[in-house]
């Protein structure tokens, strides 16, 4: 026998056992970082960057900066027709971007009944506009008591009175009926609500939990937001991750609209990580620099430190 085929029958005799110790290095997939997405909030601000509060344009950006998806919001959003909404997702398609967060407003701390129904069928109608979008969750808040204006409410750090004669606890009542009468239409449009921690009831990750648990859907989960505990946040985070169909990640470079965290998004990282949170990281610029520059130094911060927590 040649040394050549001598070689040959060696090398394909050991194949096998090579192959199986390929196979078995390669049995657990690598980990994969969060995918990083941006709220267009972070562009218009609510009004305050006119030039920059426009849907398509927001899109443009996103793509433009290298982020992998659009948290859409309503309130910047001049046109809902139908046409408008599939041109919206088409632009994000051919930019390669996920339309994968939908924030909506509506308010359920209210006496009134008929206000209570009211909010309840727009939050159907939202429900439904997601589902038009291709959209997989949508933000949802209880709504605040309004008995301040939203400047004092932050000023007061999202704490305010009930209504002359009602309370906290009756609230409650009202919320988790209304999110309940919104279920099917969820569970209908494939659209998960999210619940965010965000004023009203939702201020504390307790008053969160108590609606999402009491609910019991796998239709109401929670739209998490790094910046809207302002004592101690990393515990409070820790208590809803696990609950978490969508992270909020705000950022404040040029000092903060209403107020300035200093979060360490190592850290958070790592605790959604812990908590096995897989989903969207949307970015919320909340500061004052421009959005232009602003923007691109938030999405370098959370890459690196969702690719470390990844590691």
């Amino acid at each position: 026998m040649s040394p050549t085929r001598r070689t040959f029958l060696a090398t394909a005799a050991a194949l096998p056992a090579t192959l199986a110790v390929g196979r078995a290095d390669d049995s657990k997939p690598p980990a994969r970082p969060n995918r990083i997405g941006v709220s267009l909030y972070s562009y218009g601000q609510l009004g305050r960057n006119r030039a920059l509060s426009d849907p398509a344009k927001g899109i443009d950006m996103a793509a433009e900066m290298g982020f992998d998806g659009v948290e859409l919001l309503l309130r910047q959003m001049r046109d809902t027709s139908p046409g408008t909404l599939q041109k919206i997702k088409r632009q994000a398609f051919l930019h390669g971007l996920d339309l994968m967060g939908f924030s909506t407003h509506q308010g359920f701390l209210r006496p009134e009944k008929e206000e209570r129904k009211r909010n309840i069928d727009l939050t159907i109608q939202q429900l439904e506009m997601g589902y038009s979008l291709g959209i997989p969750t949508m933000r949802v808040n209880t709504g605040t008591w309004g008995t301040y204006s939203f400047d004092t409410l932050m000023q007061h750090r999202g704490i305010e009175p009930p209504r002359e004669g009602h309370t906290d606890e009756e609230a409650f009542g009202w919320v988790i009926d209304a999110l309940g009468e919104c279920l099917k239409t969820a569970e209908k449009c494939g659209v998960v609500m999210g619940l965010e921690n965000h004023w009203g009831l939702g201020r504390t990750p307790e008053g969160v939990l108590r609606i999402v648990n009491a609910i019991n859907s796998p239709w109401l989960m929670v739209t998490l937001d790094t910046g809207n505990f302002f004592e101690e946040p990393y515990d409070k985070l820790e208590m809803l991750a696990p609950k978490a169909a969508l992270v909020q990640a705000k950022t404040y470079y040029g000092g903060g609209l209403w107020y300035t965290l200093e979060l360490d998004y190592d850290r958070i990282a790592r605790l959604l990580r812990k908590h096995n949170y897989r989903g969207y990281i949307s970015l919320e610029f909340e500061g004052k620099e421009d959005p232009r520059t602003a923007v691109p130094k938030s999405l370098a911060v959370l890459r690196k430190a969702f690719a470390q927590a990844a590691a």
